[in-house]
């Protein structure tokens, strides 16, 4: 028979499985070559199938999570792929001598203060020196004392 739309193509929806190991892998580049030099067809379309494989998988994970999540009594929205993370550094408002931390650092200092407030609680004091400071003057005592003892030796 005669094909009057020479564009649509009879296309396989089912995907090689060496194709869907290298999405699995995430090497989506090698994947859509590989889908284009097997079938024929262009990248692009072979892009857009593999995206639509990829959608596919992320539908079929997120109805597994939500199952089980439902048996488990945990709230859908606690465990959805597709929600953004929220930004604090967009809601500070612009301070001209203020340093702006990253999460990390914040991360950091939270932890700092929470350690400062078990010592707290615990009644620990922080010594007046620290452990290192009194073993750099232990170690200049001693050179000094070695150096005295030379001077007077070969002095």
């Amino acid at each position: 028979m005669f094909n009057p739309d020479p564009s649509s193509k009879s296309v396989s929806t089912k995907l090689p499985k060496a194709v869907i190991m290298m999405i699995e892998k995430n090497n989506l580049v090698m994947a859509i070559k590989t889908l284009a030099a097997d079938e024929n067809i262009s990248m692009d379309e072979a892009k857009l199938r593999i995206d639509a494989y990829e959608t596919k998988l992320k539908v079929e994970q997120q109805q597994k999570l939500n199952t089980i999540a439902s048996k488990q009594g945990i709230s859908n929205h606690a465990i959805s792929f597709d929600r953004e993370q929220e930004s604090d550094d967009d809601l500070d408002p612009l301070i001209k001598n203020r340093i702006k931390t990253t999460k990390q650092s914040r991360g950091f200092k939270s932890l700092q203060e929470g350690v400062d407030s078990q010592l707290n609680n615990l009644g620990y004091k922080k010594p007046l020196l620290p452990y290192w400071l009194k073993r750099l003057f232990v170690i200049a005592i001693v050179m000094l004392g070695l150096f005295w003892i030379l001077w007077r030796v070969f002095g």
